[in-house]
């Protein structure tokens, strides 16, 4: 009975929100307040949480199992992201603490803790919107997930020195990690395709990763993270994320439940929610300098901190263990951040090109570890994108069209592709700024195969806006996309299944007609 009001709350008010242009997730956190609120009025079977809360758990450990899959170690280890994410909670712990001490009128110590729960940001939103975008592996992405990383670690000390709990002495195992790769590489290998590879998957997120961590008294979210870390670099790290895609969209649905679900609120939550609001942009705002102070570009640090800007879910979990009295309060302090954070994540290019002047003013004029190239040489072909469709085009097109060159936003793959001799540049075709100052006067074709389809809109308006007349392609697996895609000014979109179908075709009449020669 309960699981069908959840499900059709969740439905029916996802639907809703996203009628009105806003991401399914709002939908669900209002579908948890309503469920509470119907249950005042309505006598449902008795329940204690226990379910909801274990599937909102399943779906956070597949969350970071399936981010820590397209994580690579090397990134994080950079000092926007230690230096950002340690200085930002230092900074945000010392602003939010004295605001809580003087408004609520609460102990120093409530108050500082109230600080920490609020100075951590949400990984759970923050990488549902960036994975939503295809912008994890993106240069801001990657910023936004690594000060993340760094922040759950400042949660995990926390809940250790604040709880009652510490880790086991046998968590210095955790150490020789890494030398389990070359085995979990094998068992990967061997699963092959199937049911097999998911169930491998659950295996390391839930069991050894979540379970495991938690028995050696360490957070079971680092667990997973870590699992799917080990996994990144291996040829088929992708297609296991694609894999369990639908499970934890699923779970998913529960951690957004749980938190609307966590109870009502009253004036005490209602005061907290109204100030940390209030608070919200001066977090953000923080962010954006300290990422700008460590040599980012504006829209970089513009597009990490915005991906930032939020209250997190470890907030709740604090709150559970020393301060039971505000899980409540915290929790719709969350949902509203939620609510506010993710319209505003899913319009961020748009939003920075309208605020670009003025940010621009706080970029510091030096080399910037995320600095795009301003001219194309003497290129003929250009392609946007280099993940399997760009590479299998860019390795077709190299022995007839020497002048080739290929553009991506993810400098891991950037480095991956120049190792093995392809000329391959850093850039994001979202970005205005490089097409404000690009040089292409010889490229007469350009290929876009980037995943995101806002990407390859933006991308041919900007190349036509340019006054560029060569031929422009593209590709897509729906039809409607194909039709966008054209009408901003393509000459040509393919339906990717459609021309792997007529490839197969051609390859099989050729075989067909030499045999009968």
């Amino acid at each position: 009975m309960l699981e069908a009001i959840w499900i059709a709350c969740a439905f029916a008010l996802g639907l809703a929100v996203r009628a009105i242009g806003l991401p399914p997730l709002v939908g669900y956190l209002a579908a948890g307040f309503a469920v509470t609120g119907l249950g005042q009025w309505i006598q449902f079977p008795a329940y204690d949480g226990k379910v909801i809360n274990h599937l909102a758990h399943l779906g956070v450990l597949l969350l970071l199992f399936t981010v820590g899959l397209k994580l690579r170690v090397r990134n994080l280890v950079q000092p926007e992201v230690i230096g950002g994410g340690l200085l930002h909670f230092l900074i945000a712990v010392i602003l939010f603490s004295p605001a809580m001490y003087v408004l609520l009128e609460v102990s120093y110590y409530e108050a500082l803790l109230l600080g920490v729960a609020l100075s951590f940001s949400s990984t759970v939103l923050a990488a549902k919107v960036l994975d939503s975008k295809r912008e994890l592996r993106a240069f801001h992405g990657r910023v936004a997930i690594g000060i993340l990383v760094v922040q759950d670690l400042l949660a995990l000390l926390v809940i250790s020195l604040a709880g009652d709990t510490s880790p086991s002495p046998w968590a210095l195992l955790v150490l020789g990690l890494p030398l389990l790769r070359p085995l979990l590489f094998k068992l990967l290998d061997v699963c092959g395709h199937d049911e097999l590879m998911v169930l491998f998957g659950l295996l390391l997120a839930l069991v050894i990763g979540g379970l495991g961590f938690e028995h050696l008294g360490l957070s079971s979210e680092l667990g997973a993270l870590a699992f799917g870390v080990l996994l990144a670099k291996h040829k088929r790290a992708t297609e296991l994320s694609n894999s369990l895609w639908s499970i934890k969209e699923i779970f998913l649905v529960g951690f957004f439940l749980q938190i609307g679900m966590s109870g009502l609120p009253g004036m005490d939550a209602l005061i907290l929610a109204l100030l940390a609001t209030v608070l919200l942009p001066l977090k953000g705002a923080v962010f954006f300098l300290l990422l700008v102070l460590f040599k980012l570009r504006a829209r970089s640090a513009f597009l990490s901190s915005l991906a930032l800007t939020n209250y997190s879910e470890f907030g709740l979990i604090v709150a559970a263990i020393v301060l039971p009295e505000w899980l409540v309060p915290l929790a719709l302090t969350v949902a509203v951040s939620f609510v506010i954070s993710a319209p505003l994540n899913r319009i961020a290019h748009p939003f920075y090109e309208r605020l670009s002047k003025k940010l621009l003013r706080f970029e510091r004029d030096i080399h910037h570890p995320d600095q795009q190239p301003l001219s194309l040489g003497d290129a003929e072909v250009l392609i946007f994108g280099m993940g399997r469709t760009g590479t299998a085009a860019y390795d077709q097109l190299k022995e007839r069209t020497p002048r080739l060159i290929a553009l991506d936003s993810d400098p891991g793959k950037v480095d991956r592709h120049r190792k093995e001799g392809r000329n391959v540049l850093f850039a994001d075709a979202e970005d205005q700024v490089f097409w404000q100052g690009l040089e292409m006067n010889r490229v007469r074709a350009v290929i876009l195969s980037m995943s995101d389809i806002e990407a390859k809109i933006i991308s041919v308006r900007q190349l036509r806006q340019r006054g560029y007349q060569g031929f422009i392609a593209s590709h897509t697996l729906y039809p409607d996309e194909a039709d966008k895609i054209n009408t901003a000014g393509a000459d040509e979109t393919y339906l990717t299944m459609s021309e792997a179908g007529v490839g197969l075709a051609e390859h099989v009449q050729e075989q067909l007609q030499e045999r009968s020669a």
